[in-house]
């Protein structure tokens, strides 16, 4: 079990480090803004809402190559390592076209949704000015997926380091108007986000080029064959799927808090952004799990899938539990870094020990869609989503936040509900699958049909 910890951290603190580099890029771009004006801020919060709530998706998808590449590593199959990531180029260019033809509409689409009037233009423009950024941040996470699959992370922590430096660098100059540039406010930003995106892209390419040049050249021809990348965003279609729902389902309870009122709302954030923060080191040890069990599939070892398995719930739980009782602890004392608002200060301080109870389901449940990940089931964890955040989780928000006295706390009792479920199910479902037959997944060929081997006979 140490040894299994061991190999289970060095993946995934870097990976932990990643996606707190990728959380820093957008605080600094709301702080720079936060110091322009109160619309500015308005504007890069709901612009940046809009390009998610539409890009998560598209890199749900290309989470894909979380089984195809580590489970061909474990095997040692170099052929499938490179058409996998030669496929996910190529799947991170389609998939960047509907995701940039939708930014063009984030007008339309926020007024439709009811938005302030003076922030919708401001949102748009910046939602216009993010769009040459599309096409390189789902090509990063290609590149990323691929390099973690094949336990290759120093690039990685380099150029996201580099990136949030020049990020900072660039909205300084465009959106306070430095170097004889003119300031752009939210404007700006955006462009300065657009510009760091293909650093990310570029850079990445360009330290992990030794690595990756062997699967980049030569191009294979069976890489551009249209039925193999169909049946690759078949499998990775429902993780997009199931993280767009989880957005919606955060977002939804975003909504309902506003119309408890202001004091609701921002209180919300500040809760939210702390458990936030706590949920990148379950997340990345999420991916640190679905890069080893999938390459112990790969390599046809199942006891050491299964140890990986339990070296990833085990560290998910404790640091999830230690958060959870600094939560419980001290609510007032981490609510106040946040706000000085008596207010909205104690509430925080209300919602936090809440989020203390469902801190280790929620760590529990995004390292078990890992693990199922790494086995090459994406379906089972988006079914679960369903169940367990819409038709349970959200219904109990609604029902405690408005006819109970509960209010904004009953809100987030259903965050309880919701992710208590998912995790629960969850747990059963990896070790149902733990137990069964592992087999690696291929999308070279279609998958047999049930009963044509009888009928063959």
């Amino acid at each position: 079990m140490r040894e299994d910890l061991r190999e289970l951290l060095r993946l995934a603190l870097p990976v932990v480090i990643v996606q707190v580099g990728m959380m820093t890029m957008g605080v600094v771009d709301t702080i720079m803004v936060g110091h322009v004006s109160a619309l500015a801020l308005g504007a890069v919060a709901l612009g940046n809402l809009y390009f998610f709530g539409l890009a998560v998706f598209g890199m749900g998808t290309l989470m894909a190559l979380d089984p195809l590449v580590a489970q061909a590593v474990g095997a040692r199959d170099e052929t499938s390592v490179a058409l996998g990531l030669q496929r996910g180029l190529r799947l991170s260019a389609l998939l960047s076209i509907p995701s940039s033809l939708l930014l063009l509409t984030a007008g339309p689409i926020l007024r439709l949704f009811g938005q302030p009037a003076e922030l919708v233009p401001e949102a748009a423009g910046y939602a216009l000015r993010v769009l040459p950024g599309v096409f390189p941040f789902f090509a990063f996470t290609v590149l990323r997926q691929t390099l973690q699959a094949m336990h290759r992370l120093r690039a990685i922590v380099l150029t996201i380091v580099l990136a949030n430096v020049l990020n900072a660098f660039l909205n300084w100059i465009f959106v306070f108007g430095r170097l004889g540039l003119p300031p752009m406010g939210a404007f700006g930003s955006a462009w300065a986000t657009s510009i760091s995106r293909w650093l990310m892209a570029a850079g990445l390419l360009a330290l992990a080029w030794p690595a990756l040049r062997p699967y980049l050249r030569p191009r294979l021809p069976e890489a551009g064959i249209g039925a193999p990348l169909w049946r690759m965003f078949l499998l990775g279609a429902p993780i997009g799927v199931q993280y767009q729902l989880e957005l919606g389902a955060f977002a939804a309870v975003a909504l309902m808090m506003g119309m408890l009122g202001t004091i609701e709302v921002a209180a919300h954030q500040v809760a939210i952004n702390l458990a936030s923060l706590t949920f990148m080191v379950p997340m990345g040890l999420a991916a640190a799990a679905a890069v080893l069990v999938g390459n112990a599939v790969g390599r046809g070892d199942p006891a050491a899938a299964r140890r990986a398995a339990r070296a990833s719930l085990v560290c998910g739980a404790a640091f999830m539990a230690a958060a959870g009782f600094a939560f419980l602890t001290i609510p007032g004392a981490l609510a106040g870094v946040y706000t000085g608002d008596a207010a909205v200060l104690r509430l925080a301080a209300v919602l936090l020990p809440i989020a203390g109870v469902f801190q280790v389901f929620d760590g529990l449940q995004v390292v078990s869609g890992g693990i199922l990940r790494g086995l090459g089931d994406t379906r089972t964890p988006m079914v679960v989503n369903i169940l367990g955040f819409w038709l349970l989780g959200l219904p109990a928000s609604v029902v405690l936040g408005f006819y109970t006295p509960l209010a904004a706390r009953g809100l987030w009792w259903g965050f309880v509900v919701g992710l208590g479920s998912v995790a629960v199910i969850l747990l059963v479902m990896v070790r149902l699958r733990l137990r069964g037959q592992l087999s690696r997944v291929t999308v070279d060929a279609p998958p047999p049909v049930a009963g044509a081997e009888s009928s063959a006979a």
